[in-house]
């Protein structure tokens, strides 16, 4: 089964140069790609490899690429119009039909709408509340009071904690853990008392969090994900954090306690966020940076010392180590200097 370049194109908004009737049968690189299959072309420093690609069809931005190819779609955002490209091909492929698995256990009281899938071994808690075409994968545990959203999807083995809600039209991977306890103790002599999270998770609707990731429920009110939040995989937000609209976050990001990133915020990978901060809308954080103080200006922002070789960075550390004396030394240069101008 596949699509024709007609449909294709006008699913993605783009003009076809071709045959409408061709079908291409699933997606592919531009430099692997076969007869039966689409790509895209989105960067034009490898616009010389279109002449060599056995593409199907090329989602193209120049129609001067075209003559290039065997069939070619013309859109602005080849990138977009490829990324609206695979969601026709992940409802081809999924085939999903409408059942609850017989080893399923679902509480009485939890509602399960029409068009909903539940896997095998998926346990639903009591009143907990199923909206109409979601997907449940096989082994996932759904807590007590849960609500999620139309067409929401979790794979295999995603956990979410009692009172969690979700919207509509997410998609939660593979190990995610929703709603955990915030990482709360009290010291007192010596030893630590928990503090006992009492708080859940409230996620908006078309947000997708990667495999492994885990938000912590809030230790009073909610931890707070925005409508269109992306998270990548192995990422920890902790509890209270406040994550704006149209976010998103690399993987291996670790964010602590009641910190507020605004809207349209990214947050590149291997980064780290301290507790209690605030994120206004569009900051862009970069690799491996670490936040410790608020930021209230928008902007792209970065810390650390970029890879050298050892024995280079070696020097650098230690003149960075010795920048405070200097810094002295150059005061009271300074100083001296304005004493002779002064008395000449």
């Amino acid at each position: 089964m596949g699509y024709t370049l007609s449909d294709i194109a006008a699913h993605v908004g783009g003009e076809l140069f071709g045959d409408p009737e061709y079908v291409v049968t699933s997606l592919g690189t531009l430099d692997h790609a076969d007869a039966d299959q689409l790509t895209f072309l989105s960067n034009p420093k490898f616009a010389d490899r279109l002449a060599d690609s056995e593409a199907g069809a090329v989602l193209l931005r120049n129609q001067a690429d075209a003559d290039q190819v065997r069939n070619a779609i013309l859109v602005r955002n080849p990138y977009l119009a490829f990324a609206q490209a695979t969601q026709l091909f992940l409802a081809q492929e999924q085939g999903w039909q409408d059942s609850i698995h017989p080893s399923a256990v679902i509480h009485e009281t939890a509602v399960v709408a029409e068009g909903v899938v539940v896997g095998p071994n998926v346990t639903v808690g009591a009143y907990s509340n199923l909206a109409a075409g979601c997907y449940i994968g096989a082994g996932s545990v759904i807590g007590e009071g849960v609500k999620i959203g139309e067409n929401t999807r979790l794979a295999a083995n995603v956990t979410f904690y009692d009172r969690v809600v979700v919207g509509a039209r997410c998609i939660i991977h593979s190990g995610a853990v929703i709603g955990g306890d915030g990482f709360g103790f009290a010291p007192h002599e010596g030893a630590w008392v928990k503090i006992h999270q009492l708080g859940s998770v409230t996620i908006g609707d078309d947000v997708e969090i990667g495999a492994n990731t885990t938000v912590d429920c809030g230790a009073i009110e909610n931890t707070k994900i925005g409508n269109g939040v992306k998270i990548d995989n192995l990422v920890q937000i902790a509890h209270n954090v406040v994550i704006g609209d149209n976010s998103a976050i690399a993987g291996c990001v670790g964010i602590a306690g009641s910190a507020v990133i605004g809207k349209n915020c990214t947050i590149a990978g291997g980064a780290g966020l301290a507790g209690h901060i605030t994120l206004v809308d569009n900051v862009h954080i970069t690799a491996m940076s670490l936040v410790t103080r608020s930021i209230d200006t928008p902007g792209s922002y970065s810390s650390g010392t970029a890879l050298d070789s050892t024995q280079k960075w070696r020097k650098s550390a230690a003149r960075l180590r010795r920048i405070e004396n200097m810094a002295v030394q150059i005061s009271k240069l300074e100083k001296q200097v304005n004493t002779l101008l002064t008395k000449g």
